[in-house]
């Protein structure tokens, strides 16, 4: 399975201020998260990381600076102007990026003792059963026992605060990341995901039913993100 074309683009025009929209847009809580998310990865130990949709490699710099002597960090995007934001600025000698697919990623079965993802699930497709198959491509390179960490906005559970998080990502975000970005139809697409995306129970039941076990998720914010981690 394979993103769409046009979604690769959205990514190649918006890869200059990403990470400024993105901090503009979170208030820098997407910051603070992604650090989260990368203490509790580390925890897993191993030697062998694997950060899916490294964009501009924001979680993979912070598992870089949590990892120990041996470990090997590689960190896979399918938009090249991604890959070299994250190159540019880089300062890990032991992180390695590729450029592919999240949906046919290029490594043998059981590789990897620890895979990472944030902010870049709800992107992959909407439709469960399509999800379900990316879950099982991760599945697939992770070593028994190895850990999946996924950061991801949710969906609150107060109807009030859902309706109100839904209205600040159709409206704000559509609107803020147009004008910081330039690119209209980049955060009209973004924020189209954010509401379409599973709640927390609903995203660790597709990870069950994709061959993982043993998850469990934290919520943030009144719910509007969630880090769910899951055991192969």
């Amino acid at each position: 399975m394979t993103l769409r074309k046009g979604v690769q683009k959205i990514y190649t025009e918006v890869a200059k201020t990403y990470e400024l929209v993105n901090h503009v847009l979170t208030l820098g809580l997407d910051v603070r998260w992604r650090k989260r998310a990368a203490r509790i990865a580390a925890q897993k130990g191993g030697t062998l990381w694997l950060d899916i949709c490294s964009g501009t490699g924001e979680m993979a710099q912070n598992l870089s600076l949590l990892s120990k002597e041996g470990v090997k960090i590689f960190a896979v995007d399918f938009s090249y102007p991604m890959l070299k934001k994250m190159m540019e600025k880089r300062n890990a000698p032991h992180l390695y990026p590729i450029i592919s697919e999240a949906g046919v990623l290029p490594f043998p079965d059981e590789s990897f003792d620890l895979l990472t993802i944030s902010f870049a699930t709800r992107n992959l497709n909407p439709r469960k059963e399509i999800l379900e198959s990316y879950m099982k491509e991760f599945s697939r390179i992770l070593k028994p026992g190895g850990y999946l960490v996924n950061l991801e906005t949710s969906q609150p559970s107060s109807k009030i605060i859902r309706q109100f998080f839904h209205f600040y990502a159709k409206r704000i975000v559509k609107l803020l990341g147009w004008i910081l970005s330039g690119s209209k139809a980049g955060y009209s697409y973004l924020s189209f995901t954010i509401p379409r995306f599973y709640g927390p129970d609903e995203f660790a039941q597709i990870l069950r039913q994709s061959g993982f076990s043993e998850v469990k998720y934290r919520r943030f914010l009144l719910g509007i993100s969630a880090i769910h981690e899951a055991k192969k």
